[in-house]
């Protein structure tokens, strides 16, 4: 992150911070809609998120900081070459000393990470009711992650330099084809089967959702072929919905937790029943959460009217446009050898290294301005969204969804003007209620 972007970032959660810490009681305009005990908890929450925040960014700029002073990266890459080296593998394979390279700096990461993680989960999370996990759970969760992660982005990263290597004066485009490629085949394939590995994803059950559902899809013709339930209570209470798929073949998915029939959290366990129940805790004393079937209905609304309306074709143009510039800005940047000798790399070039300064340092200015436009587009998104589900009817169900979910999620609906507008994808939940009260009202 750019020193500049870091000062803006800071002096926003700060004042983030003191809008948590001064606004103790429900605003007038709040009155309505959510009472002071929800209130208070929503304030502690993201008091707490928000200090966690705080310390661990700046744990992360220390870091990152003293890894760049004490040369952390050739000292790194120069381990590697060890490592492979030992393996049989000379310099002139430089493509397996880069996968050594990024299996450790991911190894680093990931040990580094991890207290805060388990902070996060069994502190914040465990505190304000949202954690459903155990520590077996979570490191078992952990490290399938980690393994998944690394059987994907080694073979991955291992073609993009091949390409890179062997793609002559327009490798740009060849590398840029191909993760076009690559990031279209895991879109397809994540909800099938990589996101099985961590969930458990099953059909909703026949009746009346789905069957309103499916009348919903086919009236504004989106093909729906299949619709799932994952179960996203066994590691948090938060709720979640999307759907996914190309084409004739879209499917979507509802997390139990935000359907207030199938929430786990809202049943008692059964006599006797463990099995499960070892790995996850269930918390029925939360408070019983989650959606009524017509306010699941607007939910959906909303999200299919991101179809309707293009966003996702739109955003993934956005993408790949923004991933050619970028290849093409490093085609034109590998040469220089400045940029090497400034991270401590005098006698060699690697290509995964120059990726990664050009691609996460020197691009840092350009990609917080870019973050800012996306999220700026993505609150414009959000807002035709939930007309679009105005137009479905849903405007009154819709209202009365967001603010369970606000309240299921303990959302504090104040919030700092300037952090809001640099880091929030989704408009504050007083101006979408807001754009929603006329057709309510109607």
């Amino acid at each position: 992150m750019g020193l500049y972007s870091g000062e803006v970032t800071w002096f926003a959660r700060e004042d983030l911070r003191r809008v948590y810490r001064t606004t103790t009681h429900v605003p007038q305009e709040l009155g309505q809609i959510m009472d002071s005990e929800t209130f208070e908890k929503s304030r502690l929450y993201q008091l707490d998120k928000s200090t966690f925040s705080f310390w661990s960014g700046l744990y992360s700029e220390v870091e990152g900081t003293m890894i760049l002073l004490c040369g952390g990266i050739p000292f790194l890459w120069k381990l590697s070459g060890q490592i492979s080296g030992h393996a049989g593998f000379g310099p002139e394979y430089e493509i397996v000393q880069s996968l050594v390279f990024l299996l450790l700096a991911t190894l680093f990461s990931a040990m580094t990470g991890l207290p805060w993680s388990l902070y996060n989960t069994f502190v914040i999370e465990e505190k304000h009711g949202f954690n459903q996990q155990t520590l077996g759970f979570f490191f078992k969760d952990a490290i399938k992650k980690f393994v998944v992660t690394q059987c994907i982005l080694l073979p991955v990263t291992s073609l993009l330099l091949y390409i890179i290597k062997i793609g002559g004066d327009y490798f740009f485009i060849y590398a840029w084809l191909f993760t076009l490629v690559v990031s279209l085949v895991l879109v397809t394939i994540y909800a099938d089967y990589i996101a099985p590995l961590f969930d458990k994803f099953i059909p909703l059950p026949e009746g009346e959702l789905k069957q309103q559902i499916e009348t919903m899809a086919k009236s504004i013709d989106f093909p729906l072929t299949k619709v799932y339930v994952v179960e996203g209570s066994k590691r948090s209470s938060h709720s979640n919905a999307y759907f996914y798929g190309f084409f004739k073949n879209k499917r979507i998915v509802l997390f139990d937790t935000l359907l207030e029939e199938y929430s786990a959290l809202n049943k008692e366990p059964a006599e006797g029943e463990d099995g499960e129940n070892e790995e996850t805790k269930s918390k029925t004393k939360n408070k019983k959460q989650g959606c009524k079937n017509e306010e699941v209905l607007a939910v959906l609304g909303h999200e299919l009217g991101h179809w309707k309306l293009g966003h996702t074709v739109k955003n993934i143009i956005i993408s790949q446009m923004n991933s050619f510039l970028c290849f093409f800005l490093f085609a034109v940047l590998i040469g220089q050898k400045e940029l090497f000798a400034a991270f401590g790399f005098y006698d060699t070039q690697p290509t995964l290294i120059g990726l990664m300064i050009i691609f996460q340092f020197i691009f840092s200015p350009y990609n917080e301005v870019l973050s800012f436009c996306l999220t700026v587009l993505s609150r414009r998104f959000e807002f035709q969204a939930d007309a679009f589900a105005k137009e479905l009817g849903k405007a009154k169900d819709l209202y009365s969804a967001l603010i369970k979910l606000n309240k299921d999620n303990l959302g504090f609906p104040v919030s700092d003007w300037i952090f809001s507008m640099w880091h929030y994808s989704h408009p504050p939940l007083l101006e979408r209620l807001q754009a929603l009260k006329d057709a309510k009202q109607e």
